[in-house]
């Protein structure tokens, strides 16, 4: 066995795992009744997916140009998709989109009481 077709057979393995977990994470997203937990089936398994699937590229191509590109896509995907996960969680518990029931804590209600009660004690200028 050479070391390119060890290094196949990683990127092979990749690819069919970073597969598995994004239509594991699709099929959640499906499944899935609430919004958070579909905002976890969403962004779990689909990052580590996709880190997987470009892992596989990057071992399958072995060029320096596509290895820098793939790493920058996987940067970005590593970065964007927990804050934009954090904001359309943040955005359906503001409109009472959550089932506050099946939250073990709930910090944010707090929050939000504090910063209601805050806008109602400040004088009114206009």
């Amino acid at each position: 066995m050479t070391w390119w077709s060890l290094l196949d057979g990683a990127g092979a393995a990749c690819l069919l795992l970073g597969a598995l977990l994004c239509l594991a994470g699709a099929v959640g997203l499906v499944r899935f009744t609430d919004t958070l937990s579909r905002l976890h089936a969403a962004t779990k398994p689909q990052t580590l997916g996709l880190i997987l699937i470009l892992t596989g590229l990057a071992l399958t191509l072995r060029t320096w140009a596509a290895v820098t590109t793939l790493v920058l896509l996987a940067a970005t995907q590593f970065f964007t998709s927990p804050v934009s996960a954090h904001l359309v969680g943040r955005a359906a518990y503001r409109n009472r989109r959550v089932d506050t029931d099946t939250l073990e804590v709930d910090e944010l209600s707090q929050a939000l009481a504090r910063a209601r009660s805050d806008e109602d004690t400040e004088p009114k200028t206009r």
